[in-house]
């Protein structure tokens, strides 16, 4: 047993002291902080999909408009502040203050006609 049996066996625990010397650095710095990252991170992953889901649900109910068509009387759904045409009689529309109107270019006047009951001349 000489010397160069000494220096084999110091060969074969050079990883295991490493690994010695790694752990107890990692131990004197402390691993609290580690743990409490990835706890936080793990949170924050598990936290995001149900904080993302309540805040579409609270977008759509500020922004979804259910009201009827000015010309046919259809009613049905559109986004707050969008053009869109009716369904039914495919008429262009805006959502403007949760109401739907017609769509006019500027320029345009628009007007509504009203039915007056007239009397024959036979009366």
């Amino acid at each position: 047993m000489g010397l160069k049996s000494l220096q084999l066996s110091l060969v074969n625990l050079r990883p295991w002291l490493t690994l010695l010397a790694v752990a107890w650095l990692l131990a004197s710095l402390g691993l609290g902080w580690l743990v409490n990252s990835l706890l936080i991170l793990f949170g924050l992953l598990l936290l995001a999909p149900v904080v993302a889901f309540f805040g579409f649900r609270w977008w759509l109910q500020r922004n979804l408009v259910t009201d009827q068509c000015p010309v046919c009387n259809y009613e049905f759904t559109g986004l707050n502040n969008s053009q869109l045409q009716c369904p039914n009689c495919g008429e262009q529309l805006s959502v403007q203050q949760g109401h739907f109107q017609r769509f006019t270019p500027d320029g345009t006047i628009d007007v509504k006609a009203i039915e007056v009951p007239t009397k024959s001349l036979e009366d």
